[in-house]
């Protein structure tokens, strides 16, 4: 069709130029040398990994600590560390060739949440706005930071957003990059209800059970395979490690900008910890709730919990924005159908 035509052509016109400015955005901190990434995440990642190779457990050092104060403690599900223990392995012993794979990676991670961003207005005809909010996703401060520090985050949006994009029509492919973006980064843990609400929802009263239940086994899977080995190695220190993120000091808020519990915790020295999170849960509690009764959508209800998250977690880090962000944008017009010549967005289709 020529109208389909003319729109793939500016699809791809349109990403190429993306494409290209964000190449340059990323290169430009491609030379920053790694002694200056060295209290980075990206690169306790690396440590992590090389500690598995001569034999140490990455989640026994949180034994030692009080569950309140950090100390780089391994906090991540294991893949990250297994999959840096790898590459050592594989011949990239030093933490330099380690940023040298890591950053060409992380740029096409971050190409690809472009990419299904601005599909996703595309078919629904929305070709400038589209651009415009691919940009900011882009180009904006989020990403920038992001892309300075060499977190993890635009491995675990892309396939985030990309499970949520095939979560209608390829369930199982949308459960096993939901699966695999938990395994990088587990943020996105607080929209599993979503996800098994949406199965039950979505399943015929026959075989609700079995769906869920099934569901819940593929979602698992990344993270429970690769966490046995240190579960039965030491498995009080693994899930303290992974419980830390929930126990620990508020003190790394982004100054002027503390959290409920953080304020109250002054003057109530006992709000700390699990109890801390109950009003962030409650909240979270009622978006669930929303969804299994009310005519709302999973994208919709996903961006609020991540904005729940964003707003009431004690610990907030710069690169925590991006992750309501990006669903927000999307949300603003899923309920805009797709143009009659246009399928449903399909990431997986060329």
């Amino acid at each position: 069709m020529p109208g389909l035509c003319g729109w793939d052509k500016r699809y791809w016109l349109a990403f190429l130029l993306l494409m290209v400015a964000g190449l340059l955005m990323h290169i430009s901190v491609w030379f920053t040398p790694a002694s200056d990434l060295m209290g980075q995440d990206i690169y306790y990642i690396w440590l992590e990994g090389k500690r598995i190779i001569v034999g140490e457990n990455p989640y026994s050092r949180v034994l030692a600590s009080d569950m309140r104060a950090n100390d780089k403690y391994a906090t991540y599900f294991p893949l990250v560390y297994l999959c840096s223990a790898l590459l050592q392995k594989l011949g990239f012993p030093e933490f330099l060739d380690w940023l040298y794979l890591w950053r060409p990676l992380s740029f096409l991670c971050h190409m690809g949440i472009v990419a299904l961003v601005l599909r996703f207005f595309y078919v629904r005809g929305l070709w400038l706005f589209g651009f415009a909010v691919a940009a900011i996703l882009l180009l904006g401060r989020w990403s920038i930071y992001i892309t300075r520090v060499h977190h993890l985050e635009f491995a675990a949006i892309f396939f985030l957003l990309l499970s949520l994009l095939l979560l209608k029509d390829r369930t199982r492919w949308a459960l096993l990059a939901f699966s695999l973006s938990l395994g990088i980064k587990q943020i996105a843990i607080f929209l599993l209800p979503l996800y098994l609400v949406y199965l039950w929802k979505t399943a015929s009263k026959t075989k609700r059970i079995i769906e869920v239940g099934l569901g819940l086994l593929i979602i698992l899977s990344i993270p429970v395979v690769t966490s046995l080995p240190f579960l039965a190695w030491n498995a009080e220190g693994f899930v303290k490690s992974i419980l830390f993120s929930a126990t620990r000091a508020g003190s790394s808020h982004v100054e002027g900008a503390p959290s409920l519990d953080v304020i109250f915790s002054q003057n109530l020295p006992w709000l700390v910890g699990l109890k801390a999170k109950l009003p962030m849960l409650m909240l979270m509690g009622l978006i669930y709730l929303s969804f299994l009764t009310e005519k709302v959508s999973i994208l919709a209800c996903s961006a609020l919990v991540m904005m729940v998250f964003l707003y009431f977690n004690s610990v907030l880090f710069l690169q925590y924005f991006l992750w309501p962000l990006s669903l927000t944008l999307l949300a603003l017009v899923e309920s805009v159908p797709p143009m009659p010549h246009r399928q449903p967005i399909d990431p997986l289709q060329p």
